[in-house]
């Protein structure tokens, strides 16, 4: 870049600090109708018409700038950055999907720019192309455990739950130290869907593998309620107190209010209650009134809503 022009830059990015993005665009015009080679001024000028409110006229620098990043041996990835994040805060899965296509098409052995087309498929719906991506990411690094959970997310959401259950045990064989991290994304998985069998039966897995870790038992817990047995769900929240009694009130609150989802609401209050018994949080007296009030007994609710004002 010749000096004269460099000089010009540097007033056009003090510009872009005090956010006069209108000027710094007019001279960034200029400079790149001067020199229409040089990419940090089409980056520069995207990011003015970004910030500026102008998203279409950004997208149209980026894509210059894409297109010149895709015809090079080393693949820079600024504009394609760019562009993945502007499409991901306008959830514009399409063009999303469609740009990580073009780039992968460009560089086919790039291991992120694979992982980001697979999450544009899954973000778009478009599940069983996910899961081929992955498996191609799993064929050039056969030993990341992070590839077996990507691929098993997508199996997951192609409706392959056996098959997605395998890929995350997978991983777990791979990364044997902690196989209990694996069991635990599938059975989030299987709770999300409903499917609590499944999730208790690898929850218990998990705390096979690590019997300390509160959070194993209150998910447990959780799935316990999903399958209407109340008295298990309540044992299994009593173990995460013992394992970090630290948190008793909060373990307790979000029992309460898995009990709330499904109107077990008598037996929320009663939690609720414990909950307030270790930590009087204002929280869990609004969550108590809650389950007053789905039993019927609004006067109880009220009560507790007229005293909390009052020490407000």
């Amino acid at each position: 870049m010749i000096e004269e022009n460099k000089t010009k830059v540097d007033l056009a990015e003090n510009l872009l600090r005090q956010g006069k993005y209108n000027e710094a665009i007019v001279l960034l015009e200029k400079i790149h109708k001067a020199s229409p080679e040089e990419d940090s001024v089409l980056l520069m000028l995207s990011w003015a018409y970004y910030d500026s409110g102008k998203t279409k006229q950004a997208e149209k620098y980026l894509n210059m700038l894409l297109e010149r990043e895709l015809k090079r041996k080393v693949f820079t990835g600024f504009a394609f950055d760019e562009l993945v994040r502007i499409y991901k805060q306008e959830k514009n899965y399409q063009k999303l999907v469609e740009i990580c296509e073009r780039a992968v098409a460009a560089q086919p052995d790039d291991a992120g720019l694979l992982n980001e087309l697979g999450n544009a498929y899954l973000q778009s719906g478009v599940a069983r192309r996910a899961c081929d991506v992955y498996e191609k990411l799993i064929k050039i690094e056969s030993d990341n455990p992070v590839y077996y959970c990507l691929w098993g997310e997508a199996l997951f959401a192609a409706g392959l739950d056996k098959e997605s259950e395998k890929a995350h045990l997978t991983a777990g064989e791979i990364d044997s130290d902690q196989p209990d991290r694996y069991y635990f994304k599938i059975a989030v998985l299987f709770q999300q869907a409903e499917n609590h069998k499944d999730a208790v039966r690898l929850l218990n897995e998990c705390i096979a593998v690590d019997p300390s870790n509160p959070l194993y038992y209150c998910s447990l817990g959780d799935s316990l309620v999903g399958l209407g047995q109340i008295q298990d769900a309540r044992a299994a929240y009593d173990k995460a107190v013992q394992c970090d009694d630290s948190r008793a009130g909060a373990y307790f609150n979000r029992l309460g209010h898995a009990l709330l989802k499904t109107k077990n609401f008598s037996q929320a209050v009663e939690v609720f209650q414990s909950a307030i018994n270790h930590e009087p949080a204002h929280p869990y007296y609004v969550s108590l009134a809650s389950a007053y009030k789905g039993m019927g007994r609004a006067d109880q609710a009220d009560k507790i809503l007229v005293e909390l004002n009052k020490i407000k």
